[in-house]
């Protein structure tokens, strides 16, 4: 899943890995954090860490890479780099890059 920091605003980091999605897509876990949806009251973003109330854009990661709305950095988490280059944007010319420059939407 791509999962998007927006403490910062519009744009912020993020990062590529698997996460447990738990309560039928309403709560899901990932690096230790606990995120909660927003159940489509906020702005640009969906979910909220529960802990500092911090808010993320977390979606599935897109075959085009524009997972981003505006452009930002990415890291993809190590046990997920197959996966992701290989079945999900089928380059398998990029199978070891873990950061990037991911192209947004506008």
């Amino acid at each position: 899943m791509w999962v998007e920091s927006k403490a910062a605003g519009l744009v912020g980091p993020a990062r590529i890995g698997w996460v447990e999605v738990k309560d039928r897509g309403k709560r899901v876990d990932y690096a230790g954090k606990t995120f909660r949806s927003q159940r489509g009251m906020g702005f640009k973003s969906n979910f909220y860490e529960v802990e500092s109330h911090s808010e993320y854009w977390i979606s599935g990661c897109r075959k085009d890479g524009r997972d981003a709305l505006y452009g930002t950095e990415a890291e993809v988490d190590e046990d997920a780099l197959d996966e992701y280059w290989l079945k999900i944007r089928n380059l398998p010319e990029n199978k070891g890059v873990r950061r990037f420059r991911a192209p947004g939407k506008y």
